[in-house]
């Protein structure tokens, strides 16, 4: 049975450290799409107040080869990166065990990254391989996928429903917005950054089950 597991390291644990040293508000999402070469995870974004700018080279972070800016939009910059695979982190953990990322979201305290995998086995791997070699993750949620269960559910994990129930009970779509991130994750005594990756998430597999599974 697929199950999904959530898990958070500190910022230091993971390459990119220098975007915080410049900009310590920042969030960086990893931008998980299927490549059309070998390159593992090539793009993320970068949000910020007053990003225009930045100049870190990022290159001199352990654990990266090269960066190259795509785009600026507003207050946020999309990357390409080129990771220096020899060095051992949580990055080369989901490259060398039956883990797949779906979401990575960082800031100047921690990480959040969300995985699946195709049993308990490659997720026990996936501890293993980071217990081996001390990189320090600690586990936040386990679930198995549940199945389908009527054409209202969509595939939903209940904290995704629950994330975007609220979301649009308390005007987080409305525009003006009446709520934020931050509001719905004080509400659901989580992180900003697990209410970010469970909103996106979760409009993903709704588009998934509503727009393009009956296209």
């Amino acid at each position: 049975m697929a199950i999904e597991a959530s898990f958070t390291i500190d910022q230091s644990e993971f390459p990119l450290s220098g975007i915080f040293e410049e900009l310590p508000d920042a969030t960086v999402e990893l931008d998980r799409v299927v490549p059309t070469d070998e390159a593992v995870i090539p793009y993320f974004w970068i949000h910020a107040e007053g990003i225009g700018g930045f100049e870190t080279d990022l290159a001199d972070d352990a654990g990266v080869r090269d960066v190259a800016i795509i785009d600026e939009v507003e207050d946020q910059i999309f990357l390409r990166i080129e990771w220096d695979l020899s060095r051992e982190s949580v990055l080369t953990a989901m490259v060398d065990t039956p883990v797949a990322l779906l979401s990575g979201i960082g800031d100047e305290r921690r990480w959040t990254f969300e995985v699946r995998s195709a049993d308990q086995e490659g997720v026990s791997e996936f501890q293993a391989y980071c217990r081996k070699r001390d990189i320090s993750i600690e586990l936040t949620e386990l679930h198995a996928l549940s199945s389908l269960r009527s054409d209202r559910e969509y595939d939903l994990t209940d904290g995704q429903q629950r994330a975007l129930v609220l979301a649009y009970t308390r005007g987080y779509f409305d525009s003006p917005r009446e709520a934020t991130q931050r509001d719905l994750a004080d509400e659901l005594g989580i992180s900003h950054q697990a209410v970010s990756s469970r909103l996106q998430r979760g409009i993903r597999r709704l588009v998934a089950s509503t727009l393009v599974a009956n296209d």
